[in-house]
């Protein structure tokens, strides 16, 4: 296997990087890779817990795909054992536990979402359930006895939730440890994690030398802040851009960021020579609209095609910029000739619940053929001409009466 030289590869890993423990090490390890011809395995733990991903996941997914490109192994470790336990990173309180059947569902969506960044033939893909659901309870009391108390009220999470009295399960201190023992078990060279991850990956670290195994360096990556600004991206905070989104909600969210926004995302969203980001600067002082547009062109791409963010941005324009209805409206037809419009907004994807559509006609935010409805209990009359709805700033949709509009 023929390697980029050590500087190349200290270039390309270390950027973008939050905190890399330590580099002394990394490069010893790069050297022994050099001289070896043995690629470095390079570990990333995965949580099923949530299998919607979101451009705030693909910042590490792409370290990591940085890291095949340079001939490294990738080892992506779906936690369906650790899921059933509940990753308590950056949360103030427990967060709910999966089934074995939840989890690897899961896993199975995650791995191939990531593969829109990952080279999946190049990809190794475990589940610590494999090693982990073998360990017997005394197994687990040896592995307890790693760790005091106090050391773990060390991180953030911890510390925050004993100090304001919330409860801290037992259960929950074995994350970081079962994550650990994942390192230890696949004596990976190098973990990439978020900076919320960092106590997890330390203990990795810790583990893998009392198991008598060379220990791992820790990369951590930044979090990256949600569509809004301020909060990290988070799907619950309704701040996220996921990998599954149509391309025209994609790019529409994309064009929804703050200007100050813009020159982090094209460093951390897109691959270095698309990415490359040394006047992006200037051209946000001086066409802020237009480097944006750029911008979400980008990163669609990047999830479907160059051809699908034109038309992405082709759709925003006359849909958003002209308020126009879009060319292609897809229609709902209905065995009634009569439904309640907070019922159609739902089966139209457009809201997703009864409460959330109701939420957005009370919002004057639904349009009934150009005239806007406020009021929540409206039924609309299908007759032979289908009716065009709009639903928020993106969606329509028309609808009819099955056996009006086909009689």
């Amino acid at each position: 296997m023929h390697f980029p030289t050590l500087q190349e590869q200290l270039d390309i890993i270390v950027n973008n990087t939050v905190e890399v423990l330590n580099v002394e090490e990394l490069e010893k390890k790069i050297l022994k890779s050099l001289k070896t011809g043995v690629p470095l395995r390079v570990k990333l733990g995965a949580d099923p817990s949530r299998p919607d991903l979101h451009l705030g996941h693909s910042v590490v997914l792409r370290k990591l795909r940085e890291f095949q490109d340079l001939g490294h192994e990738a080892i992506l470790i779906i936690g369906d054992f650790t899921a059933m336990i509940g990753d308590p990173s950056g949360k103030s309180k427990t967060r709910p536990q999966l089934s074995a059947e939840e989890a690897r569902e899961n896993g199975q969506s995650y791995f191939d979402q990531a593969s829109k960044i990952l080279d999946a033939d190049r990809t190794t893909i475990c589940y610590n359930a494999d090693w982990l659901g073998k360990m017997s309870f005394s197994d687990v009391i040896r592995l307890s006895s790693h760790y005091t108390v106090a050391r773990m009220l060390e991180r953030d999470d911890f510390e925050k939730r004993y100090r304001s009295g919330e409860p801290i399960s037992i259960h929950e201190f074995l994350y970081p440890l079962a994550q650990g023992m994942d390192s230890v078990h696949l004596k990976n060279d190098i973990e990439l994690g978020g900076t919320d991850q960092k106590f997890n990956l330390l203990v990795g670290r810790d583990l893998q030398r009392e198991h008598g195994i060379e220990p791992q360096v820790c990369i951590t990556m930044p979090l990256l802040v949600g569509t809004s600004g301020g909060e990290k991206m988070s799907k619950s905070l309704g701040n996220a851009i996921c990998f599954n989104d149509p391309p025209e909600e994609m790019y529409g969210r994309m064009l929804s960021i703050p200007d100050t926004l813009i020159e982090l995302y094209w460093k951390l969203l897109l691959p270095q020579k698309a990415g490359n980001a040394e006047s992006v600067s200037e051209q946000v002082a001086s066409a802020p609209r237009e480097t944006k547009r750029r911008l979400a062109r980008e990163v669609v791409a990047q999830y479907y095609t160059a051809e699908d963010a034109e038309k992405a941005q082709e759709h925003f324009d006359r849909v958003i910029v002209q308020k126009q209805a879009p060319e292609d409206i897809p229609t709902i037809e209905c065995e009634a000739a009569e439904a309640p419009l907070f019922q159609l907004i739902v089966e139209a994807g457009a809201a997703t619940s009864n409460t959330a559509a109701r939420q957005l006609i009370a919002n004057n935010a639904v349009q009934i053929d150009g005239t806007t409805c406020s009021d929540i209990h409206h039924v609309v009359i299908l007759d032979e001409n289908p009716k065009t709805i709009k639903a928020g700033k993106r969606k329509f949709f028309k609808v009819a009466s099955r056996k009006k509009h086909f009689e």
